[in-house]
């Protein structure tokens, strides 16, 4: 196991495998993405193994478990124990591991957002508050939250959402909004960091390394768009 782990890049180390955990990882082996599994529950580890995935024990607090479960090679990780002060030292260890990480932490009470924020969160999520504003959506505006669904959806669907980097040198670098048109699929917003973006951009605006692009199409062609080297 340890072999495999040392052999992952570009993985998403998931902290906790709870009820939570488990579902968070489901949806990121459904996308395809490696997933390590750090937990200092035996039972949970064993669950783990399980559903397929790798597994480190250990406190994910702790720099050594952090580093055996790949956090400088990885693209992101999820603080997703149950302990809002764990996650806020996880999220504090692994920022400072990797200054480039994405990182995901689940808050229980609405005053650790903020400190999960100022710890090197990028996005912080009260899995209350989400399953309260899901619930409200679904009661005035069901069709709009179905479809959705469908496009995020991991079954067999002719159309996705998709976010897309544009990366130095990519196929996309130079690319207008006109020439995805063109192929049937359409931007919906371009994003340069985390807080600018711009919505429904013309034709005629080309994309910029550094960019992240969120598009809509038919599943067939946002693949061949993101397979594009």
């Amino acid at each position: 196991m340890a072999r495999s782990v040392e052999a992952v890049r570009d993985h998403v180390i998931l902290c906790g495998y709870g009820r939570v955990g488990a579902a968070v990882a489901r949806e990121l082996n459904h996308a395809g993405h490696p997933v390590v599994v750090i937990d200092t529950d035996e039972g949970s580890r064993a669950r783990a193994a399980a559903d397929g995935h790798l597994v480190v024990p250990g406190d994910a607090t702790t720099d050594a478990i952090l580093e055996e479960a790949g956090v400088t090679r990885a693209r992101g990780l999820i603080a997703c124990v149950d302990s809002d002060s764990e996650n806020v030292f996880i999220v504090l260890s692994a920022r400072q591991l990797n200054p480039n990480l994405f990182i995901v932490a689940r808050s229980n009470a609405v005053e650790s957002d903020a400190k999960l924020q100022r710890a090197g969160a990028n996005r912080v999520v009260s899995p209350y508050g989400t399953a309260g504003r899901r619930i409200a959506e679904l009661a005035v505006r069901p069709r709009v939250i179905d479809f959705i669904d469908a496009a995020l959806s991991h079954g067999e669907i002719s159309f996705s959402i998709e976010e897309l980097p544009v990366a130095a040198g990519s196929w996309l670098e130079g690319r207008t909004v006109g020439e995805l048109r063109h192929r049937g699929v359409f931007t919906l917003a371009v994003f340069q960091g985390d807080e600018r973006h711009e919505v429904h951009p013309p034709d005629e605006r080309s994309f910029v390394s550094g960019e992240s692009i969120v598009v809509t199409g038919p599943s067939g062609e946002l693949r061949a768009v993101s397979a594009q080297p």
